[in-house]
């Protein structure tokens, strides 16, 4: 009896083993399937709230603005969309072709916030303020969406489609730096997108971030404008 409660228990214990094996081998290739659907339900939600705030949206127009006069309307237009969010909002979405990536992108970078998809810091910028747009997203759970952000290349497109413009960025380089360093969050004077994820995966002892520069904006009623290169940061 003891004999085969041992068998039964032994079973248990490789079963187990090789259970736990194929999860780790499966988050690690892909992501948490459980903490994804957490994520793709709340992405679901969040994409009905942003659709409405667009269909919503009193854009400013700008048809007939001059070059300069566009870019200064548009950079108004961030900056008091930005005082008007707040922390797990959807406030626009954003697209990254080499990752796959097309998600809503939610305002804070709290833990709630996170869960439900990629968030800009709230220390940072809205795009087309001219300064730091600081975006983070999980690498393993819900959703992973910056799972492989070291996959980017130089040249590679960011998206970010707010209610007010939409706007393009090129990728130019990456670097890896202590969870701690705090001056990634240091904003230049010009604008400069930085995508960040936890670095290496699994683990939170480092950061890996992403940097890009603006290249185009198309105002949401207004013809397209280039941005003029700007030296690196």
């Amino acid at each position: 009896m003891m004999r085969r409660g041992l068998r039964v228990l032994g079973t248990a214990l490789v079963v187990c083993g090789v259970g736990a094996l194929v999860w780790a081998v499966m988050v690690w290739r892909w992501q948490d399937p459980f903490t994804a659907l957490y994520t793709k339900i709340q992405q679901h939600r969040l994409a009905g709230q942003y659709e409405r705030l667009v269909a919503g949206y009193d854009a400013p127009r700008l048809q007939r603005a001059s070059l300069t006069a566009a870019r200064r309307t548009i950079a108004k237009e961030a900056r008091r969309y930005r005082l008007a969010t707040h922390p797990g909002q959807a406030i626009g979405r954003i697209v990254v072709p080499r990752l796959h990536l097309n998600m809503v992108l939610v305002d804070g970078t709290d833990e709630g916030s996170l869960e439900k998809g990629p968030g800009r810091d709230l220390r940072s910028y809205m795009p087309g303020e001219g300064r730091l747009v600081y975006i983070a997203g999980h690498r393993t759970t819900f959703l992973a969406p910056f799972s492989h952000i070291e996959r980017l290349r130089g040249g590679d497109s960011v998206t970010l489609r707010m209610p007010y413009a939409t706007f393009v960025y090129r990728i130019g380089r990456h670097r890896i730096v202590a969870a701690d360093d705090l001056s990634v969050l240091r904003s230049p004077r010009h604008e400069l997108l930085e995508l960040q994820a936890c670095h290496p995966r699994f683990f939170a002892t480092h950061r890996y971030i992403a940097y890009a520069l603006p290249v185009k904006v198309v105002p949401q009623d207004g013809p397209a404008y280039a941005i003029k290169a700007i030296a690196r940061r």
